[in-house]
């Protein structure tokens, strides 16, 4: 699903509100939750998930083209942990 699949549907649920206020709806929560995340804060969604921030240590790494090592350094990653809701509801147990 994108983020204009997502924009649509919503949409089909509320039709009452003109498609425009949707979509900066939409953003606006998306770029609440990035924000959040580059302030290094932790994000709950309960049923859904959570979004963190993981810290990466160096290590060497293969550029896929030439087969060549490649020095990656320390980095910060986004790490999504699935809720136990939507565990259960993606494997069809609930």
């Amino acid at each position: 699903m994108t983020k204009n699949d997502l924009i649509k549907k919503v949409h089909e649920e509320l039709k009452h509100y003109p498609q425009k206020d949707i979509s900066f709806a939409v953003n606006v929560v998306f770029d609440s939750l990035a924000d959040a995340l580059k302030k290094g804060e932790r994000i709950e969604i309960r049923g859904f998930g959570n979004f963190t921030i993981r810290q990466r240590k160096p290590r060497l790494g293969r550029n896929p083209k030439s087969g060549s090592q490649v020095k990656l350094g320390e980095r910060l990653v986004p790490f999504f942990k699935t809720g136990k809701e939507l565990r259960l509801m993606v494997d069809q147990k609930k």
